[in-house]
C-alpha cells in the first residue's frame, strides 16, 4: 500500500486510538484532576500521532525522525502517566494493561520507523 497521506500511516492510526482510549479513561478520574493529571494525559496522548502527521509532512527525512522522536518521547509521558493514574486508584488496573498494551504496541512501530528514516538513503 503506498502512503499518499499521514492517514494512510497505521502507527498514525494506532497513536489516534491511543490518544481516543485515553480521553475516554480519563473521564473517570476525579474532577480535582481536571486540570492536572487530566490535562497532562490527554495532551501527552494526542501529541503521539500529532507529531507522526506533523513530521509526515514536513518533507524531509530528517525533519520526520525529529518529529517521531518527539512523538516516542510524548508516548512515555503518556505511559507514566497511567502508571500514575493506576497508583493513585483513577484507573482499574486491567484497564491501564489493556491501554498500556495499544501503547507498546504504538512504541514498537515508532522504535521501527524511526530506525528506517535514520537508515541512509538506498
Amino acid at each position: 500500500m503506498q502512503v499518499r497521506s499521514f492517514r494512510d500511516l497505521v502507527v498514525w492510526q494506532k497513536g489516534l486510538d491511543l490518544a481516543a482510549e485515553v480521553y475516554s479513561l480519563t473521564t473517570q478520574f476525579p474532577r480535582s484532576e481536571q486540570f492536572r493529571l487530566v490535562d497532562q494525559i490527554t495532551r501527552s496522548a494526542a501529541s503521539v500521532a500529532a507529531n507522526v502527521a506533523e513530521g509526515h509532512e514536513r518533507g524531509t527525512r530528517k525533519d520526520y525522525a525529529n518529529f517521531v522522536a518527539i512523538a516516542r518521547g510524548s508516548l512515555a509521558e503518556t505511559q507514566t502517566f497511567l502508571f500514575l493514574a493506576e497508583r493513585l486508584g483513577y484507573v482499574a488496573p486491567e484497564r491501564c494493561r489493556a491501554v498500556q498494551t495499544l501503547a507498546e504496541e504504538v512504541s514498537k512501530m515508532l522504535n521501527s520507523l524511526l530506525l528506517r528514516l535514520r537508515r541512509p538513503n538506498p
